[in-house]
């Protein structure tokens, strides 16, 4: 993608412009940027109405299977009248709404092995918010072998963490979970809240990343504990003998 802010973009994205160190040149990074998110349910749905709203020019949304009752306290992309749909068009459409210059790539499958390399592929910066980390572990394999920037985000009830990966340079998801942790699980409490407010960080990051402005969390977690309203953020290592990243130089 390599095009030039519009009138109209110059208008809609003024306040943001005004950001000191984004600016006109961020803005444009933005939109002609492209961003994968999996899924895009609590957390992930929140990550591409923030980036749809901050002009980013294309999203891939990766997420399987219909929209249920059960998702609408917290997936803010789908609705009530989407019930037994695929999530992904609820997504697709909800966010074509809210900025029409969007491009949208659906995926009605979850990110694997069989599909990781493609979609990574297409995208310069990875968000991950799946639930399962057979789906994280695939995404981080494959950002470390591209060289892609990768966002890891989740949360449990009022729980919340989020960090950056930039593949040679900080710990890869590899490096934190060797292996699949025993205690998690598929189903969880959740409010909509708290998975918003870990979104919009991860959005966040996306942003500054693809414009090069801020700090990103690169070798840093932030974790937020929201029953207490305590936010924390620590130092994180490589772990050298790491079976997916050991050896990976930074570009």
């Amino acid at each position: 993608m390599n095009e030039a802010l519009t009138k109209t973009d110059r208008l809609i994205y003024e306040w943001q412009m005004w950001v000191p160190g984004f600016g006109e040149a961020g803005q444009l990074a933005l939109k002609n940027a492209s961003v994968l998110i999996s899924r895009c349910g609590g957390v992930g749905g929140n990550v591409a109405y923030q980036l749809a709203c901050a002009g980013v020019g294309k999203l891939i949304l990766a997420h399987a299977g219909p929209v249920r009752a059960n998702d609408l306290n917290r997936q803010i992309l789908m609705t009530r009248d989407w019930i037994g749909k695929p999530r992904v068009e609820s997504a697709a459409r909800r966010l074509r709404d809210l900025n029409p210059d969007l491009v949208v790539e659906s995926c009605d499958e979850n990110i694997g092995d069989n599909n990781a390399a493609r979609l990574v592929g297409l995208a310069d910066v990875v968000v991950d918010c799946a639930p399962l980390f057979s789906e994280r572990f695939a995404m981080n394999r494959e950002a470390v072998r591209q060289k892609k920037p990768m966002i890891d985000c989740a949360m449990y009830e009022l729980e919340a963490r989020v960090t950056s990966i930039l593949p040679g340079r900080t710990p890869c998801l590899a490096c934190l979970h060797p292996t699949n942790p025993p205690a998690w699980k598929r189903d969880f409490p959740v409010f909509g809240a708290v998975a918003g407010t870990i979104g919009c960080m991860a959005a966040m990051e996306a942003i500054k990343i693809l414009s090069g402005f801020g700090e990103p969390l690169f070798g840093r977690m932030a974790v937020c504990d929201l029953r207490s309203m305590n936010f924390q953020t620590f130092k994180i290592a490589r772990n050298p003998t790491c079976d997916v990243c050991a050896g990976v130089a930074g570009r």
